[in-house]
């Protein structure tokens, strides 16, 4: 959602400019309920959307970055591991900068969704790395007794049991993506933060918008966190 569209928003759809009577209410419930579906809409088109895709690459990049900086030759794997602790080590909203003003042929939101997925890789890789390490020595040795494809070994047997142990901990960068979402402010994509603040700019009411973002994100990632419980639970069952 672009600053555009929200301004246009709050212009024409919200509240008139509201009263002194209704700046000095501590809450109104006809206001949250009018403001109600444009944070929504903010939360699904934008906070939700780069949280799921964002989450979605850095899962699949951090394995793969995991797998290569184990399998690869010692120089490759220690500039490897130097890329990923830079990325890790550098501020998220100072990578947005640099690709927003570096890479001005793209779209902000793509922008958004790359940026997400490659800084949280580099912290998914390093739970990936915790967990193929905790994998017992004699399932590596069987795995080379039995002569298996380098592919089979790693799909087959080091994955699904490094992946027991790591899901709790993806789970939780999942959560802090929701809460990092605000700094889309940066390159100017509208997320759910940002909106409340603009409505809340525009009528003189924050105490709404503020509260209503808050219980938005304390829902999905209580969802979040209930989802990972019971897929590592699963996964637990399974072995």
């Amino acid at each position: 959602m672009s600053f555009a569209t929200t301004l246009s928003f709050i212009a024409t759809e919200t509240l008139d400019t509201p009263d002194v009577d209704d700046t000095t209410s501590f809450w109104r419930w006809d206001f949250a309920w009018d403001v109600l579906p444009t944070m929504l809409r903010s939360f699904l088109q934008v906070t939700l959307l780069v949280t799921v895709v964002g989450t979605v690459i850095a899962a699949i990049l951090g394995l793969i970055i995991a797998i290569l900086i184990r399998a690869l030759p010692r120089p490759l794997a220690w500039v490897l591991t130097w890329i990923a602790n830079f990325i890790r080590m550098t501020p998220i909203v100072v990578q947005l900068l640099v690709v927003f003003y570096g890479f001005v042929w793209m779209e902000p939101m793509t922008i958004a969704l790359l940026v997400y997925g490659v800084h949280y890789s580099t912290y998914m890789s390093e739970v990936y790395r915790a967990g193929i390490d905790s994998v017992p020595t004699g399932q590596w040795e069987a795995t080379t007794a039995l002569s298996l494809p380098v592919g089979r070994r790693w799909r087959r047997v080091i994955i699904p049991q490094a992946l027991r142990s790591t899901i709790p901990s993806l789970g939780n960068y999942a959560i802090s993506m929701f809460k990092d979402t605000p700094f889309l402010i940066a390159i100017s994509v509208m997320e759910m933060v940002t909106t409340a603040l603009e409505i809340g700019g525009f009528t003189y009411r924050y105490i709404e918008t503020i509260t209503i973002a808050g219980l938005i994100f304390l829902i999905a990632s209580y969802v979040t966190a209930v989802l990972v419980n019971q897929l590592e639970k699963r996964l637990a069952y399974s072995h």
